[in-house]
């Protein structure tokens, strides 16, 4: 990334909007880079939901190579390391070694490298011991949009010494997927652990039904494209917009009626 140019800096955290974290770390990006252009990628998670921050840094594949910091951080101010994740792709994701960033290389090409965050030189100094985001993060997105050389913030680091991500990917074993629930969206609808491309495998004609075990549940509900596919009030599931799969009630919420929270572990079956 060459210096002067206007690159993208995408910034997402727990933070409330009553927050004046969020403007802060704009604030600092600005400072030393003035032709960044960052875009608020999402804030507001629930506190400390190292899940939801992985889920939501996963989506940044939908735009242009650019630098992705992440502010979900209950580790803050202990011997947890800051880290830049280079991908594949060429984006920088920036945050904490909690698992945050480790979900979202798995769309941006895989990891490249990883870097701890350990020069002061990039850092705003003196370094709060609660806010890493706006003394630690922000500058580290802002200084390599101006051309510094990842090398330079401090030595590389063996992906296997890093936290894992919060979640692994389920996978198609003999027509049945035991899946997660990663995230739970403002309408409802609920997000699996499941990629496309794995469910690809199960080989299901549009409009099959398929059987969800929920606990002492299950239901059969047809696989279909879009919501407008079923009668309002009626289950679906379908291909979310960022690569997994998705359960949904038409113009209803799914996981209220059916008292689905994130972490909870779903059966996906072909046949019943």
């Amino acid at each position: 990334m060459k210096s002067g140019k206007r690159v993208i800096i995408t910034l997402s955290s727990d933070f409330e909007k009553q927050s004046q974290g969020v403007g802060n770390m704009e604030g600092v990006i600005y400072g030393i880079n003035p032709l960044a252009k960052v875009i608020h990628l999402m804030h507001g998670m629930d506190g400390f939901d190292v899940t939801s921050a992985a889920r939501a840094l996963e989506t940044v594949s939908f735009m242009p190579v650019g630098l992705h910091v992440c502010v979900v951080d209950p580790g803050v101010g202990t011997d947890r390391k800051g880290l830049i994740v280079k991908t594949k792709r060429g984006d920088y994701l920036i945050g904490p070694d909690n698992g945050c960033l480790m979900t979202a290389p798995r769309f941006l090409g895989g990891v490249e490298s990883i870097t701890e965050i350990a020069n002061s030189k990039y850092m705003i100094n003196p370094v709060s011991t609660i806010f890493h985001g706006r003394h630690l993060f922000a500058p580290a997105a802002a200084h390599l949009s101006l051309g510094v050389k990842v090398s330079e913030f401090g030595p590389k680091v063996d992906i296997n010494d890093c936290v894992d991500a919060p979640y692994k990917e389920a996978t198609v074993q003999k027509d049945r997927i035991e899946a997660t629930v990663i995230h739970v969206n403002s309408f409802g609808s609920i997000h699996l652990n499941i990629l496309q491309s794995e469910w690809d495998k199960l080989d299901l004609a549009l409009d099959e039904k398929i059987t969800l075990e929920l606990g002492k549940k299950n239901l059969r509900v047809p696989f279909v494209t879009t919501f407008a596919d079923v009668a309002l009030g009626h289950h679906l599931i379908l291909k979310d917009d960022c690569g997994r799969i998705q359960v949904s009630f038409n113009q209803g919420n799914f996981a209220k009626q059916l008292r689905i929270k994130q972490g909870q572990k779903i059966i996906v079956k072909k046949r019943d």
